[in-house]
């Protein structure tokens, strides 16, 4: 398990390494084809901004190598926000006074419909706050079943669950699981996370090892900008996806950083990333690892979304909402965070192609299941 490993690796020293980094380092880091963590660390430092043009370039052919010319497009879909935590920097955190709306089966099924109103998708996220008893894995399957018909690709962005849980899943059209671990910070963790099945730290943790152990097809991985130093956090994630690209080889990966947004809990990030940062670190894993799907979600505004299509940014989403049933059944129903693009589908892929660029919207077939 990835608890064992992360053990090992102290944050203060990596903290420490970072800032130490050269501009040597850095150019060694860009020479090299195949990364380690230690050249991923010279690559999101300090030392790395006079490069950020080479990065750049650097970023564009590997993703363009990989990829092509392509942004794969998908859409999520919220069916709960019931939730047992009380992650402080969260509008679905279990002591907010805010209306909790949990889907009906004919309520998923209009929204898929309303969905596919809005444009030819086929990648679906299914999201949900972590609450058990009302969302949880007869809730998840039934769910699936019922988008099954109207969508090719379907992940969840929900809580950890069980290995043989994650199993049963993809028997029933599961393809990918999205997780954040927030902050690989240990010690800082649980004054973000302080109760609920979210404040055990090596459950969510080692929810990576299980989802590779079921099989799953694709594993989103992620940490929360906002919370501890963005560089140390990111560093923590790329040890991580090299042991699970390790230990589940057959498993493809995908890689988000969101910055915070507002919510309703009212929480203020603790560190903030500017847009060149953010550049910055799309380049560097794009550098480290030319294979990983790079996500960017409509908390991003519309212009930098823009400018990173065609640096290393592989897939997008379009037309979110991010309450329950936000597009045709209960849209009063509160965001867990705000929109930045509010832009329609529609507009989105207009760009996308004036960019020279094909947006994609299917990359899996129920054939392959």
């Amino acid at each position: 398990m990835f608890s064992e490993i992360l053990e090992k690796i102290d944050w203060d020293e990596t903290t420490r390494r970072i800032a130490s980094k050269t501009n040597n380092d850095v150019i060694r880091a860009l020479r090299k084809e195949r990364l380690e963590p230690d050249d991923f660390m010279a690559l999101i430092s300090p030392a790395a901004e006079p490069h950020l043009e080479e990065m750049a370039r650097l970023s564009m052919k590997y993703t363009q190598e990989r990829f092509g010319k392509t942004i794969s497009m998908y859409i999520p879909l919220y069916l709960s926000n019931a939730c047992t935590n009380f992650c402080v920097y969260c509008g679905f955190n279990h002591n907010n006074n805010i209306k909790r709306t949990t889907l009906t089966d004919e309520q998923i099924e209009t929204e898929c419909k309303a969905i596919r109103a809005l444009g030819p998708f086929e990648n679906l996220l299914i999201v949900t706050g972590e609450h058990p008893a009302v969302a949880g894995v007869d809730y998840l399957e039934n769910a699936l079943k019922i988008a099954r018909p109207y969508f090719n690709n379907l992940s969840i962005e929900v809580m950890p669950l069980k290995a043989e849980d994650y199993y049963r899943l993809t028997k029933s059209g599961l393809n990918g699981v999205v997780c954040f671990q927030e902050t690989y910070h240990k010690a800082r963790y649980n004054v973000y996370h302080p109760k609920g099945m979210k404040s055990i730290f090596e459950w969510r943790l080692n929810g990576f090892d299980r989802m590779g152990q079921a099989g799953v097809h694709k594993i989103g991985m992620g940490v929360l900008i906002g919370l501890e130093d963005w560089r140390t956090d990111v560093t923590m994630m790329a040890y991580h996806l090299r042991y699970l690209q390790k230990h589940y080889w057959k498993t493809r990966y995908s890689v988000n950083f969101p910055r915070m947004r507002p919510s309703e809990s009212g929480f203020q990030p603790n560190v903030t990333m500017s847009d060149k940062e953010l550049a910055q670190l799309t380049f560097a894993f794009r550098i480290f690892d030319h294979d990983v799907d790079i996500s960017y979600s409509t908390r991003e505004n519309p212009t930098f979304r823009a400018h990173m299509m065609k640096l290393g940014v592989t897939s997008m989403s379009a037309g979110s909402k991010t309450e329950p049933g936000g597009y045709a059944s209960t849209p009063e129903a509160l965001e867990q965070f705000h929109v930045s693009d509010e832009r329609s589908p529609k507009a989105v892929t207009e760009e996308i192609k004036q960019l020279g660029y094909e947006a994609v919207w299917k990359d899996w077939d129920k054939i392959f299941d």
